[in-house]
């Protein structure tokens, strides 16, 4: 049975995970490892292993973070949408700075 998560995903997300997808394979081949090392490695069956290297969206997160572990690229979620990286945000931010700046009254504390 397909999962909806296909149906719903835009095409240029599913190209992406495509070409991750892609991208493992090569990275697998180029160190000489075969599917089933990969998959004993992660901790997951072959066939688990083989939905990684297609792109499909319905493998856990948890899975591709360990696929990439396994491959050497450690930390590598930890950066994708690092707040200091945020153009996005960093500009949402500036937008909602005050105009202006009051003090409040009160009692000196000199």
């Amino acid at each position: 049975m397909r999962s909806s998560v296909h149906d719903i995903l835009p095409p240029n997300v599913r190209k992406s995970l495509k070409k991750l997808g892609s991208d493992i394979a090569i990275a697998r081949k180029k160190r000489q490892i075969t599917c089933s090392m990969m998959a004993e490695r992660i901790g997951v069956s072959e066939g688990t292993y083989l939905r990684v290297e297609e792109g499909n969206p319905t493998v856990s997160l948890g899975i591709y973070a360990m696929t990439f572990f396994v491959l050497g690229f450690g930390n590598i979620f930890g950066h994708i949408i690092d707040s200091r990286n945020d153009e996005q945000g960093l500009i949402l931010d500036e937008e909602r700075l005050p105009q202006r700046v009051r003090v409040k009254k009160g009692p000196s504390k000199l």
